[in-house]
C-alpha cells in the first residue's frame, strides 16, 4: 500500500504535489463536537509558511486553508474532515533543466527507480510543500489534546550547522525566523545564513520537540510502541536523517545508575527516558530530537547522471530553503501531536472494558 496515511484511530491521508493545483489532507477519527474553524488551523500554517524571511524559500504561498467537510455550524461532526490548500506561486520553468537529471541527495533518483516516472517540478510528491497539510491536521490534533488533557506541543531549533543554540526561553522561539530559543545568538545565525546564501550552498539543523501534559499510559507494545510510532512519523518528515528520544545517543556513555530515572512519591528526578518507558508514556514531558540534513537543491554544480545514465553536472535553480530545518519546528510539532492524538484514541478504546471481571 502507498504510504500516504499516518495514524490508525486518528488517520491523516495526505495528497497533492508541489506544483499541482492544490494540496491537502483528509482526517478520519476526529471526535465530534469540537469547536473548529479555519482560524484554529491557520496560525500554525502561518508559522510554517514560505517567504516569511530572507533565510527561507521566497516562494510566496498564502497557505490559506479551506475546510471542505466534517464541520457543521462551527463544530466537528465526527465524519472525515477534508482540508484544502491551493498552490498559487508555482514557477515550473525553473526545473526545465533537470527533467531528465538527478540531483545528488534528492529523491529524484529513487522516485524514478520506484515508479519509472517522476514530476520534476519542485520535487513533485517528494517536496516539503506537502508538509503544509500535515501542519493543518496537527493543529486539529493539538486542539483536541489541549482540550482533553491540557497537552502542549512545542518545538525549537537547537543547532544550525556547527552553531549550538543554548536554550534560554520558550518566549523567544516565536520572536525570530529561526525558531531559536535564544535572542542573543540571532545575529550570528543571520550572518551565517547570509553567507551561505551567497555561497549557493545549504546546511543542516537540529530540532527539539517537547510535549508537556501527556497522560501516562499511551502506547501499544510491542510493535506500536509510542516511541516507535513517533520515530516512524518523524522519519516521514523531509530531510530527517535521525530521531532521538530522551537522552538518545548520549545513553551509550551513561551508566545505568545515571540513565535510569529515579522515582519518588512526588515524581521522577530526571527524564533521560524522554517521557516513554517500555513504549508507553510515563506522564513526563516527551522529548524528541531530529537531525535534518542540508537541502539537496543547491546552486553549486555537482556530478550526477541523467535518466539514460549519462554523466552530467547538475546545478539547481529555483527557490529553495538553504536550510529546511528553519521551518521544521511547526511540522515536527504537528507530527508529534498527530501520533499522541492517535494513541489517545486507542487508549480511550480500552477504558470501556477496564476492570471487567
Amino acid at each position: 500500500m502507498a504510504g500516504n496515511t499516518l495514524g490508525r484511530f486518528f488517520a491523516v491521508t495526505n495528497f497533492g504535489e508541489s506544483h499541482g493545483p492544490a494540496i491537502g489532507c483528509v482526517i478520519d477519527g476526529c471526535p465530534p463536537g469540537v469547536a473548529l474553524s479555519e482560524a484554529d488551523i491557520q496560525h500554525d500554517l502561518d508559522r510554517r509558511r514560505p517567504g516569511t524571511s530572507r533565510h527561507v524559500t521566497q516562494r510566496q504561498e498564502p497557505d490559506r486553508v479551506e475546510i471542505l467537510s466534517g464541520v457543521y455550524e462551527g463544530k466537528t461532526t465526527g465524519t472525515p474532515i477534508a482540508l484544502l490548500i491551493r498552490n498559487q506561486d508555482q514557477r515550473s520553468k525553473d526545473y526545465a533543466n533537470i527533467t531528465d537529471r538527478f540531483r545528488p541527495g534528492h529523491a529524484d533518483y529513487s522516485y524514478w527507480h520506484k515508479y519509472g516516472i517522476r514530476d520534476p517540478r519542485g520535487g513533485g510528491r517528494s517536496s516539503a510543500r506537502l508538509t503544509a497539510p500535515t501542519v493543518a491536521a496537527g493543529a486539529i490534533a493539538k486542539k483536541c489534546l489541549a482540550l482533553r488533557y491540557g497537552t502542549q506541543v512545542r518545538a525549537y531549533m537547537s543547532q544550525l550547522g556547527q552553531i549550538q543554540i543554548p536554550f534560554q526561553s520558550w518566549d523567544e522561539v516565536a520572536n525570530n525566523p529561526f525558531f531559536a530559543p535564544n535572542a542573543e545568538i540571532i545575529p550570528e545565525l543571520e550572518s551565517f545564513m547570509d553567507q551561505l546564501r551567497r555561497d549557493g550552498d545549504s546546511i543542516g539543523a537540529r530540532i527539539e520537540v517537547v510535549a508537556s501534559g501527556v497522560p501516562a499510559g499511551l502506547g501499544e507494545p510491542i510493535y506500536d510502541r509510542l516511541d516507535a510510532d513517533i520515530a516512524h512519523a518523524m522519519m516521514g518528515l523531509n530531510a530527517v536523517k535521525a530521531v532521538a528520544i530522551g537522552a538518545g545517543f548520549d545513553c551509550v556513555s551513561q551508566r545505568g545508575s545515571e540513565h535510569g530515572d529515579e522515582i519518588t512519591p512526588t515524581g521522577f528526578l530526571s527524564n533521560h527516558a524522554g517521557g516513554i518507558l517500555g513504549g508507553i508514556s510515563s506522564g513526563q514531558d516527551i522529548t524528541v530530537s531530529l537531525a535534518i540534513k542540508p537541502t539537496s537543491s543547491i546552486r553549486i554544480e555537482r556530478r550526477s547522471v541523467t535518466t539514460a545514465n549519462e554523466p552530467i553536472q547538475v546545478q539547481t535553480l529555483g527557490r529553495h530553503d538553504p536550510c529546511v530545518g528553519i521551518r521544521a519546528a511547526p511540522i515536527a510539532e504537528a507530527l508529534l501531536a498527530i501520533i499522541l492524538m492517535d494513541h489517545s484514541l486507542r487508549q480511550a478504546a480500552y477504558q470501556e472494558y477496564k476492570g471487567l471481571e
